[in-house]
């Protein structure tokens, strides 16, 4: 993938900040408001379950990596501080953080067709490049694919993604301990992902749903 020019650059990152936070906060909370369904209020209690972005941002993850990834490979990619989960505390702990971990992924889902909505009515209303609603369509472009881009690469079944967690509810106990270990090295591991050029299957992938949609594919 190219990378992009410093004033395109500037322009894609200011359209894209609000799509871009809101999909990486509300997939964390989703995290922790599934939880507390289950009987695990520790989001609750640190304050997680909000819409606040500030209480979500991680500076690798929200900032530095998506500036980086946008500049550098020409697509949009990061995270959120991990919402706490405690198993010990959901009801049945095996069975619940499947719901709990497919949680993330769903809301992203979810967003994706409230963006592609948004995209299409915008696009409806446009007059031109000076038109209003051409803004929104630009947001609602990026906002379609980053979604279903964190969609798509979460549901890997790689520690620590979500898609490892859902993984662990169906395995042996033998096998879920292997999954437990390999999380600590997890954000070794996402980076690597996507250095090594890893991720451009889940890129395919998301270009092939966004414009199932009936959006365009960004990157």
């Amino acid at each position: 993938m190219s990378g992009v020019d410093l004033p395109q650059f500037i322009q894609i990152l200011a359209v894209a900040v609000v799509p871009v936070l809101f999909a990486i906060t509300v997939h964390e909370v989703a995290h922790g408001w599934m939880a507390l369904q289950f009987g695990d209020r520790t989001a609750e209690m640190l304050g997680r379950l909000t819409l606040n972005p500030v209480k979500h941002v991680d500076p690798v993850g929200t900032v530095l990596f998506p500036m980086m990834t946008l500049f550098f490979g020409g697509f949009l990619f990061g995270w959120a501080k991990p919402v706490p989960i405690n198993p010990r505390a959901l009801r049945n702990p095996k069975r619940d953080m499947i719901a709990v971990a497919a949680a993330g992924p769903g809301a992203n889902l979810l967003m994706a067709f409230g963006w592609a909505l948004l995209y299409h009515l915008s696009n409806f209303a446009i007059s031109g490049p000076d038109s209003p609603a051409f803004f929104f369509l630009t947001m609602a472009k990026i906002g379609c694919n980053f979604n279903i881009l964190l969609m798509l690469f979460n549901l890997l079944p790689i520690p620590p993604l979500d898609g490892s967690r859902v993984l662990r509810g169906f395995v042996p106990e033998s096998i879920g301990r292997v999954l437990d270990t390999l999380e600590r090295y997890g954000l070794i591991i996402v980076v690597g992902l996507i250095v090594l050029g890893l991720i451009t299957p889940v890129v395919v992938v998301m270009r092939i749903v966004v414009r199932f949609l009936g959006v365009p594919a960004l990157f």
